[in-house]
């Protein structure tokens, strides 16, 4: 028997509590220390100790924290939506090769700008560069996994080419970086490690009308994304256009994914071990309380693992991606054998 959505509104209101208290741990943390009484009169603009500690909190810790919330929030639902889609646990948003293709876009700019010309080069090391260029190698991938999905019927199928466009880019990376100079293969290193840091407001406004989008997409296919973890022929059975759904689903999640990675690098774990985490917290698996769920939860989780990247009273920041491996895959491994299997 299906609980009904009330049942769950205890559990949610305990996830939004500590989110907000997450979000605020997050903004305190930090090289220079910032009193939390301060950190509120920066909000609310009122008058504060040192108008550097305004800067600070309203022009680099909030921006990162929104950057944070917005992509583990829509990682997480990318990682929902394929493993519904795929009917596999093991399904991620980077299965479709949405990720790779923006790898591809950046690295053709950074290990490839001695080729491409002076004002390439200088263009290579903004961040409006590296996402302008991850967006099309995004979209040049997505392209051809949407020209893939109306050919072939099998949506195994699909999973296997979006494997064969990460492969793919990956040869295409590995020489372009054997001809790359050291400086250029750092830089392209360094973006390979994941920042949530170093976006303005502008870039974060770009970043959350693109997630919306997609977010809105994924609304009008909540109800055949449940009859699909039944499968596609008792989806059909049902009066589902499983081709239209499949195509959403795609594009939903290319759209997560691709300017997620544009924007803040490759971060892995999140998409793929988040959707678990929080079927085994809730023990349901209708798209209707899965899907806020995730996103809360990806949010605090991404929160979580920035907040333990700060170092705080450090100056230094740990690449995000290698936080997410090591604070989520222990866990991972010790619910799933604790719990024996794999809820789809």
């Amino acid at each position: 028997m299906v609980k009904p959505i009330k049942s769950y509104r205890n559990t949610f209101v305990i996830l939004f509590v500590t989110l907000v208290v997450f979000t605020f741990i997050n903004i305190s943390l930090g090289s220079i220390y910032i009193p939390l009484k301060q950190i509120f009169l920066s909000f609310l603009d009122g008058q504060v100790d040192k108008e550097s500690w305004k800067s600070i909190v309203l022009n680099y810790r909030l921006p990162k924290a929104i950057t944070a919330i917005i992509v583990g929030s829509g990682l997480s639902i990318s990682g929902l939506l394929m493993q519904t889609l795929f009917r596999n646990p093991l399904a991620g948003p980077f299965v479709l090769g949405i990720s790779s293709g923006a790898s591809l876009g950046v690295a053709i700019l950074i290990l490839g700008a001695s080729f491409l010309g002076a004002n390439i080069t200088a263009y290579a090391f903004t961040n409006w560069g590296q996402a302008i260029a991850a967006s099309i190698g995004a979209f040049l991938v997505l392209s051809a996994v949407m020209l893939a999905a109306v050919k072939v019927r099998n949506t195994m199928s699909i999973l296997i080419i979006g494997l064969m466009f990460g492969s793919l880019t990956a040869a295409v990376i590995s020489v372009l970086a054997y001809f790359s100079s050291a400086n250029q293969l750092q830089q392209y290193l360094f973006w390979s490690f994941g920042s949530l840091g170093n976006l303005s407001w502008k870039e974060i406004i770009a970043l959350s009308i693109t997630f919306f989008i997609g977010i809105a997409l994924v609304i009008f296919i909540i109800k055949p994304l449940n009859s699909l973890l039944l499968g596609e022929n008792y989806a059909k059975s049902l009066g589902v256009n499983v081709r239209r759904t499949r195509n959403l689903t795609l594009i939903s999640t290319s759209l997560l994914t691709g300017v997620i990675t544009a924007f803040s690098g490759p971060i892995a774990f999140i998409g793929l071990a988040v959707p678990h985490l929080t079927k085994l917290l809730f023990s349901t698996s209708n798209h209707k309380i899965l899907l806020p769920a995730v996103a809360i939860s990806g949010s605090i989780i991404m929160l979580i693992c920035d907040s333990i990247a700060q170092l705080p009273n450090s100056e230094y920041t740990l690449p995000i991606n290698a936080i997410t491996s090591l604070f989520g895959a222990p866990i991972i491994i010790w619910l799933l054998v604790r719990k024996r299997k794999i809820n789809y």
